[in-house]
């Protein structure tokens, strides 16, 4: 158990909610949430885990704001979201057989790299198109590239709402409101998986987790909502700079 002042929950409560709605919107709410989970003096590790237990009901919170666009979306929905939660569970695995700190060094490259695979995807979208016109295979490689980040979400998950909707955008996604609805299913259901799988062991800071699943579950609802109210272009430039951000703040972090 980790017992702690009650100024330290309030911040981790605040921050919880910043994340949850950040996820919401773009993704990205683990640079809030993770760094100030090292202030409350857990380990990296623990900090990651309890990270991603933390902001799991983010995610779920965000869906009911987008029911219309994922009603629309309808059976379209299922291949992402298990895609999804299978590679969120090799990538939880992935974390407890070989730990976090290795693949920590490559979270700055990963995020820039799906921060230029987010700006791009409409682009790369119609290249692939013309590129595969008249073969059933043209969403195989975005598919496989979705596959690919899930993984990576169940082991670190920094960046993963960029990531998962540039691979839905690539897989022919095109409406924002629309893959941005499924990117928080999809991120859910990866996160899911991983919790799950770190709930049976004993990486967890269950006193810290329970204090930030509660604030971003409420940051997420109203993150949905307010998604839903920026138009495209805004919220496109948005996560762009965004992303450029996080990447610029994990390299100092590293340096």
């Amino acid at each position: 158990m980790d017992f702690a002042g009650l100024d330290t929950y309030a911040i981790l409560a605040l921050a919880g909610i910043v994340a949850g709605a950040t996820n919401a919107v773009a993704g990205g709410g683990t640079f809030f949430t993770f760094p100030v989970l090292i202030w409350a003096g857990l380990p990296p590790l623990v900090a990651n885990t309890t990270n991603m237990v933390a902001l799991t009901p983010a995610n779920l919170a965000a869906l009911p704001a987008f029911r219309p666009q994922l009603r629309r979306l309808g059976r379209r929905c299922i291949a992402p979201i298990l895609i999804g939660a299978l590679g969120g569970s090799l990538g939880a695995l992935l974390l407890l057989a070989l730990g976090a700190e290795v693949f920590a060094t490559l979270v700055p490259y990963l995020i820039g790299l799906a921060t230029l695979f987010f700006a791009t995807a409409p682009q790369m979208r119609r290249i692939v198109e013309r590129l595969t016109k008249g073969r059933d295979t043209s969403n195989l490689l975005p598919l496989a590239v979705l596959f690919v980040f899930s993984v990576y979400g169940g082991y670190f998950g920094a960046g993963l709402g960029q990531i998962v909707l540039a691979a839905l955008i690539l897989t022919g996604f095109g409406d924002l409101h629309e893959a941005n609805a499924l990117k928080n299913a999809v991120t859910f259901a990866s996160s899911l998986m991983a919790v799950a799988i770190f709930a049976l062991t004993s990486t967890v800071s269950w006193p810290f987790a329970l204090t930030m699943m509660v604030s971003s579950a409420i940051g997420g609802y109203f993150g949905g909502v307010l998604s839903l109210m920026a138009p495209q272009r805004v919220l496109r430039l948005g996560i762009i700079v965004f992303g450029l951000f996080l990447t610029g703040y994990y390299l100092w972090q590293g340096a």
